[in-house]
């Protein structure tokens, strides 16, 4: 009966052949490695907690218990040991327990998780300190050494004094003809979530491919360069950034300078790459 309440209480809350199979295998392995990187910051940025946990027991929920239940998914009812706090105020306690909605496994079962550890990212339950609530549908990752380290990197690179900040839009964007031909500068300004300073410049030269780099100042420095890729800045940009300039941004002379300033723009997009 007490376990039956637990649930019910739980669920309301929430080149050669061989050298081209070997460059396509390392782009692939790039591309996931990226694609890894923008799933974990997207966690931690959005989570109070994150722990390394070995799960002690899990319990099936009953399917008319298991409210908002995907098709092919289980609803675990899961007590965990707390192995390390990776991110968290206020510490957690040895013991905790959550509710998980797993994929069946192919004989339609629910998959096996006792014993095993993961690294899970979650929110607190204001009214109980031994429950929290997983961040989404694939907030409890496999653990490995190299997994935690990683998520470790990422949490202590959103808490630094000097994190870069979310964007949350494009304040104003104008384009800069020089004296020569082909020759201007492009600086877009952005908004961000604590009023912090970010800029971009797209330089133009005759002859030479556009440069771009990134300021994180009131005044554009020197020399700023590129976000390396899978990087806290590189996340903000790529994730953050819209598509396409919004038109009310553009606060160029004229029209044919805000065609460069788009262009410009396209090109910062296209090097960045796709936040996936």
């Amino acid at each position: 009966m007490r376990f039956a309440v637990i649930l019910a209480l739980l669920a309301a809350v929430f080149f050669s052949p061989n050298q081209s199979t070997a460059v396509q295998s390392n782009v692939i392995s790039a591309a996931n490695q990226s694609n890894e990187y923008v799933r974990l910051v997207g966690l931690a940025d959005d989570s109070e907690i994150i722990a390394s946990i070995q799960v002690r027991k899990a319990i099936k929920v009953p399917i008319e218990r298991a409210l908002g239940l995907a098709n092919g998914y289980v609803r675990l009812y899961v007590e965990a040991d707390v192995l390390n706090l990776i991110s968290g105020e206020g510490g957690l306690p040895g013991s905790i327990r959550y509710l998980v909605d797993l994929p069946l496994t192919a004989k339609g079962k629910a998959p096996k998780i006792k014993k095993q550890r993961f690294i899970i990212f979650a929110n607190r339950n204001a009214q109980r300190a031994n429950e929290v609530q997983l961040n989404g549908i694939d907030a409890q990752l496999t653990w490995s050494p190299s997994r935690e380290n990683g998520i470790r990197s990422i949490a202590r690179e959103l808490l630094a004094v000097d994190s870069p900040p979310a964007l949350t839009g494009i304040r104003e964007v104008f384009h800069v003809p020089g004296n020569l031909e082909g020759e201007g500068e492009t600086q877009i300004f952005l908004n961000t979530e604590n009023n912090a300073p970010i800029s971009i410049s797209v330089i133009r030269r005759p002859g030479i491919k556009p440069s771009w780099a990134i300021s994180l100042t009131e005044i554009v420095d020197a020399a700023a360069t590129r976000p390396a890729r899978d990087t806290l800045l590189w996340y903000r940009l790529a994730c953050g950034l819209p598509k396409s300039l919004p038109r009310e941004a553009l606060y160029s002379a004229n029209s044919s300078a805000d065609n460069i300033a788009r262009q410009d723009y396209a090109l910062v997009m296209r090097e960045l790459g796709p936040c996936r």
